[in-house]
């Protein structure tokens, strides 16, 4: 092969890499995130005894909220559930009866662009908003009562709030340890860091936790790589737990007794 027709391809493989870069730079949301919108008038119509409120957020957006209740005689708490990055809360309901069983309240909220909640989407406002829920939640609970909840997407926005307000626990479920190390790891060809616009790094706020932290992950997740979580184990504090579940996927830890097990013996 001569010289010409190796300098020709590698400028084929240039344009080809700096192409699909460019693609994938600017459908990397569309790539990411699968949210169902839901009209604001509509009502939801689960089984489990809830309310719906808006928590105002600003000019374009407000935030929806589905609080999952249980007896006021019976409740301990209150859990606050960061859901993943499918659909919107109606895909998380089944999850609330592990909680509320417990007595337990649930509230979900659902992210700008997802369920009922409106405005722009952005790791910047995911944070802010997380505050705000906590405030909400502040208002009727103290912080011994407050358990906070991340589940896939949702572990990152979790973790953060963690970081900066008190809480009885920080739960992760199918946690990674920063979306930049996630993605790269599957598009290492790419200064993924530099290009993507939502970072979440986990690693950075778990240091930072004073609550115990407890992490379920499954060996056979299909999402999040088990070697990807675990790489938080070593930030985990003495009194923290990392759970790991034999041949569990992305989404079914809760068909696994010991999650079950390990859930009913925190919110004892």
């Amino acid at each position: 092969m001569n010289r010409k027709r190796i300098i020709n391809r590698v400028k084929i493989l240039l344009i080809v890499y700096a192409v699909i870069g460019t693609v994938l730079y600017f459908v990397q949301d569309r790539l990411l995130l699968h949210p169902v919108a839901v009209h604001t008038d509509s009502s939801y119509s689960f089984r489990q005894p809830h309310r719906e409120l808006f928590l105002p957020f600003d000019s374009s957006t407000r935030l929806h909220i589905v609080q999952f209740t249980v007896p006021d005689s019976l409740r301990k708490g209150v859990v606050l559930y960061f859901h993943g990055n499918k659909t919107n809360i109606s895909r998380y309901v089944p999850y609330a009866t592990a909680f509320t069983r417990n007595s337990y309240d649930v509230w979900m909220i659902d992210y700008p662009g997802f369920g009922k909640s409106t405005g722009i989407f952005s790791e910047e406002i995911l944070y802010e908003a997380a505050l705000q829920f906590y405030k909400l939640a502040r208002a009727s609970y103290p912080p011994q009562q407050i358990i906070i909840y991340g589940k896939s997407l949702g572990t990152g926005i979790a973790a953060q709030l963690a970081a900066i307000r008190d809480c009885r626990n920080l739960i992760l479920e199918t946690p990674y340890y920063g979306l930049s190390a996630l993605i790269g790891s599957y598009l290492w060809m790419y200064p993924v860091n530099r290009m993507i616009h939502l970072k979440l790094p986990t690693y950075q706020y778990l240091p930072e936790i004073t609550a115990p932290v407890t992490i379920l992950h499954g060996t056979a997740d299909e999402v999040i790589p088990y070697r990807n979580a675990a790489k938080l184990k070593a930030l985990l504090k003495q009194q923290d737990r990392f759970l790991t579940i034999e041949g569990g996927k992305h989404n079914t830890l809760f068909n696994y007794p010991v999650v079950q097990q390990a859930l009913d013996s925190l919110l004892k």
